[in-house]
């Protein structure tokens, strides 16, 4: 069976890459100053813990056999003065660590989202927009409490960890080597865990980048789904990904969980070890051991392995934020192949001159879309382009708003070659309507005023008439505040492209490129568009890319596009004398209507 984009699992990366943690911690870095902050709360709090089984052994050992009751009431009032401390501690450390955290998934979340706008065309022809949107939405969020809490409390439970022993060792040396016996068989355990748990995530990652693909592109394709009864096909492919991302989830937690009940595990057999040698060794005074002792080491025994389940869950974490951020910074590493030139200046005043000199461009290497293409437009003038589906006519006009770089050769746009300019004083100047007439969600007043948000409502109206969109918005029922969903599933195909078209010219373009702008609207209003199109038109240098012929007779001139060149070009009158290519294409329309 074949197998497509959303199902295929993506590399993966063989070696564990520290320099992610050292990017992520350059996203850290503006907060320091909190964390600063909480960390020596946290440790001040947790320093002052580490009294309270001391408290519990003098108790124990000197005030109880004494019958000294201040000393007793003293010590309860310091657990109690530190029991305080350490609440209010947590408070501050959660508020605190919360935002911080959350500043900075923020932060990711803004740079991959800024980045993913300046990426070319290309970048979304090679990939399923549902893999996109996992980086930016579920790996991100997958990093909340890394950031949040991990970290912090890593750093303080080692801290800690080192204020235990220090105060085990004070206690008695021989029982603290007892304890830190199972720390070699946690050592081994890790050992054999690190690599298989790392790559358990990078293909729970993939199976969740797949299913997610997947999603999107079932939703946005419901309506081909239903029309060909596809919806059992569908099911079985999801149920196939949901299943793949099951049983990865699965392999990957399983291994995480090893790790707790490991440290659980050896937490209790050293603890056994620690009764039943402390109990045989108290009968020995010289041992120094008494209850108290006992009691305050089985404490500390017991926040031993705290600190090291906790370092073994960061541990987790960490290499479960490594498969996620390999996939968030390979996006924002994702070169800009289409980027301003350093030094570029800025795009004068566009007075319509176009020019393209031995212009070749390939979307693959080695496959020419375009072979030499050379013409050129003056000032005003409006050129249509017309040919077979896929010889390049979306491509040129592509090329014009620097949408792709040409491979080689020049368009110059009133004699300055547009890669010297940056690109959105170009594209500022130009009013662009695709073929694809995408409608966000919103208002339409919103929709139409995309492209510049400054203008007045008036203004949106006029460009709304102007293009006969007004009288279908103002029968709708909030008129032009009328909400429409994503993708303009309320609208109809042509209603769409009136609102596109409206959008184009509301930018008051120099130049105005139209990509089979009237192609799912009815001949009615074809008619009356004409109208406001040649009022438009008039004194700017336009594109137009049709495949219904009637709508571009009046171009000053139109261009047969085909494998790779320009077969024919000339005006209207003049192609149909030549009986070429554009006259067999004209015919064929005419006969088609007229049949």
């Amino acid at each position: 069976m074949a197998r497509n984009k959303y199902d295929v699992d993506e590399i993966l990366e063989d070696n564990f890459d520290v320099n992610q943690l050292k990017r992520l911690a350059g996203y850290i870095k503006p907060y320091k100053k909190q964390m600063m902050l909480v960390l020596f709360l946290m440790l001040s709090s947790s320093a002052l813990g580490m009294l309270i089984p001391r408290f519990v052994m003098t108790v124990m050992d000197v005030c109880i056999p004494e019958k000294n009751m201040r000393e007793i009431w003293i010590y309860a009032g310091y657990t109690i003065l530190i029991a305080l401390y350490t609440s209010i501690s947590l408070r501050i450390k959660i508020k605190l660590m919360t935002n911080v955290g959350q500043n900075i998934i923020h932060r990711i979340r803004y740079d991959i989202f800024y980045h993913l706008q300046e990426l070319p065309f290309s970048y979304y022809d090679e990939r399923p927009h549902g893999k996109i949107q996992v980086r930016v939405v579920n790996y991100v969020n997958n990093l909340s409490d890394l950031l949040s809490n991990g970290i912090i409390n890593t750093v303080t439970d080692l801290c800690n960890l080192f204020f235990i022993i220090f105060f085990m060792l004070s206690i008695n040396v021989k029982l603290t080597l007892v304890c830190m016996c199972g720390l070699p068989v946690l050592t081994a355990v890790v050992i054999f865990l690190k690599k298989r748990q790392r790559k358990a995530w990078q293909i729970q990652s993939n199976k969740q980048s797949n299913l997610n693909a997947y999603i999107a592109e079932s939703i946005n394709g419901i309506r081909v789904t239903q029309s060909f009864v596809r919806e059992n096909e569908n099911s079985g492919i999801f149920n196939r990904l949901s299943d793949g991302y099951r049983q990865a989830w699965m392999r990957a937690v399983k291994y995480n969980f090893v790790m707790g009940p490991s440290v659980d595990i050896i937490s209790a057999v050293t603890t056994s070890f620690i009764y039943v040698l402390g109990i045989s060794w108290m009968s020995n005074e010289a041992s120094g051991i008494t209850v108290g002792v006992l009691i305050a080491f089985t404490a500390y025994i017991s926040r031993f392995w705290q600190p090291i389940n906790t370092l073994a869950s960061f541990y987790n974490s960490v290499l479960t934020a490594i498969s996620y951020l390999e996939r968030i910074f390979e996006t924002i590493d994702e070169p800009v192949k289409i980027k301003d030139k350093p030094g570029a200046g800025q795009m004068p005043a566009i007075e319509g001159k176009v020019e393209f000199k031995d212009v070749t461009f390939s979307y693959d290497e080695g496959i020419e879309i375009l072979k030499k293409i050379n013409f050129s437009v003056e000032k005003g003038q409006t050129v249509a382009i017309v040919g077979p589906t896929g010889a390049g006519k979306t491509t040129i006009v592509n090329l014009l708003s620097r949408f792709y770089n040409v491979d080689s050769g020049e368009i110059l746009i009133d004699g300055i070659n547009i890669e010297n300019v940056t690109i959105k004083s170009l594209r500022r100047q130009m009013g662009v309507m695709m073929q694809d007439s995408f409608i966000f969600s919103g208002t339409i007043m919103d929709n139409i005023r995309y492209g510049n948000n400054e203008v007045s409502d008036e203004a949106v109206i006029e460009a709304a008439k102007t293009v006969c969109a007004h009288d279908f918005i103002m029968g709708m029922e909030d008129g032009y505040y009328t909400q429409v969903n994503e993708r303009g599933s309320r609208l109809s195909a042509g209603q769409r492209q009136l609102i596109s078209f409206a959008r184009a010219l509301l930018a008051d373009p120099r130049i105005l490129i139209l990509d089979e702008a009237t192609s799912s609207i009815d001949t009615e209003t074809e008619i009356l568009l004409q109208q406001g199109l040649e009022r438009l038109l008039k004194g700017r240098t336009s594109f137009i890319i049709a495949h219904r012929l009637s709508t571009i007779k009046n171009a000053d001139f139109i261009m047969y596009i085909d494998k790779g060149g320009i077969k024919e070009i000339g005006s209207h009158e003049e192609l149909l004398k030549n009986q070429g290519d554009y006259y067999r294409l004209y015919m064929s329309q005419y006969d088609f209507l007229a049949g």
